[in-house]
C-alpha cells in the first residue's frame, strides 16, 4: 500500500459512509480557507478591524478541526448524518454572521454563504431540518443586522439593513423550498431504484427456478454443469442421474392435470429433503428431473436416490388417493475429462434400461 494511499485511509476510514460524510466536511473545509482569504485581503485593505478577524479565524479553525473529530467518532457517540450536517449548518451560519457584522462595506457579499451553507444540507438533512435551519439563519440575521443599525445607522442605514434582510429571507426560504422539491425527488429515485432491484431478483429468479416445482430449471442447470466442468476439468467422482415420475400420463389422464402438478409438487418436495448439502436437483423437463451429485463415488449416488425412493414411495399426494408414486433412474459417472453432456447421455441410456425392466428401479450405466 503506498503512503499516500495510507494517509488518506487515517484520515477518511475505510467505512464508505464515514468516507461520505468527510467529503462533505473537506468540501466546507476548502469553503472556509476561501473565506479566511477573503477576510485577509479586507483586513490588509483597511475594511476590517484585524484583531477581531483574528479571533473569527481561530473560533472558525478550530469549530471545523472539532467537526472532523465528531465525525470520526459519529459511531461510538450515535450521531446520526442529518444531526451532524444541521451542526455544521450552524456552526457556519455563526461564523458567517459575525463575518457580515465586520466585513463593512462587503458585508452584503458574506450573506451568499447562508445559501451555500443551506445547499450544502440539501444532500444530508430532511427537508423540515432545511427549513428550520433557515427560519433559524433569518432570526439570526435578522438579530444581527437590528443591533448593528441600531448601534451604527450611519455605517449601518436601517432601510439598507431591512431591505439586506428582504434579499436574504427570499433566497433562503427560496432555497429551503428547493431542497423540500429535492428531498422528494432523491426519495423517488430510491423507490425507483428499490423497485428496479426487486424487479430484478424476480426476473433472475424466473430465469433459474421452475415455477412449479421451485426447483432450479433446465437452463439454469446447464450453467450449474459448465461450473462443475471447470471445478473438476479432469477428474473423476462426479455422478449424474436422470429420473422420471413413472406412469406420469396416467396420473394425469386419471386425475386431472392439477393432480399431475400436485404430483410434481409432492416430488420435488420428498426428492429436496433426500439430497446431500452440495447436491443440484433440476427439473429437467415435463415429469423429468437431472440430478448432480458432485464428489460422489456411485454407491454413495445410489444411496442417496435410495433414500429418496423411499421418501417418495411414501410421500402424501393432494388428489391422488390409493396411488402410490414412485421414479425410474438412470445413472453414471462422469469419466475424466468427459463433456457433461456425454455423462448425460449415458444417464439417459439407463434410464431407459430402467423402464425397461419394469420401472421403479435405479439403473447404473
Amino acid at each position: 500500500m503506498s503512503l499516500l494511499r495510507r494517509l488518506v485511509e487515517l484520515l477518511y476510514g475505510s467505512d464508505r459512509a464515514l468516507r461520505r460524510m468527510l467529503q462533505y466536511w473537506a468540501a466546507t473545509c476548502v469553503l472556509y480557507v476561501v473565506c479566511i482569504g477573503l477576510v485577509l485581503v479586507q483586513v490588509s485593505r483597511g475594511m476590517t478591524d484585524g484583531e477581531t478577524a483574528h479571533r473569527l479565524i481561530v473560533f472558525g479553525s478550530w469549530g471545523a478541526l472539532a467537526f472532523y473529530a465528531l465525525i470520526r467518532a459519529s459511531a461510538r457517540l450515535g450521531l446520526k448524518p442529518d444531526q451532524l450536517a444541521v451542526s455544521q449548518a450552524v456552526f457556519s451560519m455563526i461564523c458567517t454572521m459575525c463575518a457580515y457584522a465586520i466585513s463593512g462595506p462587503l458585508r452584503a457579499a458574506v450573506l451568499v454563504m447562508t445559501v451555500l451553507i443551506i445547499a450544502f444540507c440539501m444532500f444530508a438533512a430532511r427537508p423540515r431540518q432545511t427549513l428550520l435551519l433557515s427560519i433559524g439563519s433569518l432570526a439570526g440575521a435578522g438579530g444581527v443586522m437590528y443591533w448593528l443599525q441600531a448601534h451604527d445607522p450611519l455605517r449601518y442605514p436601517p432601510m439598507t439593513e431591512l431591505l439586506t434582510f428582504g434579499y436574504l429571507a427570499g433566497a433562503l426560504l427560496a432555497t429551503a423550498l428547493l431542497s423540500g422539491e429535492m428531498s422528494k425527488l432523491r426519495s423517488r429515485l430510491k423507490r425507483q431504484r428499490r423497485e428496479l432491484s426487486d424487479a430484478l431478483e424476480t426476473i433472475r429468479v424466473l430465469a433459474t427456478v421452475d415455477e412449479l416445482t421451485s426447483l432450479v430449471n433446465r437452463r439454469r442447470m446447464h450453467e450449474v454443469l459448465e461450473a462443475e466442468e471447470r471445478r473438476q476439468p479432469d477428474e473423476n467422482g462426479t455422478c449424474i442421474a436422470l429420473l422420471d415420475i413413472d406412469f406420469f400420463k396416467q396420473v394425469n389422464d386419471q386425475f386431472g392435470h392439477a393432480a399431475g402438478d400436485a404430483v410434481l409438487r409432492s416430488f420435488s418436495i420428498a426428492a429436496r429433503a433426500s439430497l446431500r448439502a452440495n447436491d443440484v436437483l433440476a427439473r429437467w423437463g415435463g415429469e423429468e428431473f437431472l440430478l448432480l451429485l458432485p464428489d460422489a463415488a456411485p454407491e454413495d449416488a445410489r444411496h442417496v436416490l435410495e433414500r429418496m425412493a423411499e421418501r417418495v414411495h411414501g410421500m402424501p399426494v393432494p388428489g391422488v388417493q390409493g396411488r402410490r408414486i414412485s421414479f425410474s433412474a438412470g445413472l453414471a459417472t462422469r469419466r475424466a475429462g468427459e463433456p457433461f453432456a456425454d455423462a448425460i447421455h449415458r444417464a439417459d441410456n439407463a434410464l431407459y434400461q430402467a423402464k425397461e425392466a419394469g420401472r421403479d428401479r435405479i439403473v447404473l450405466a
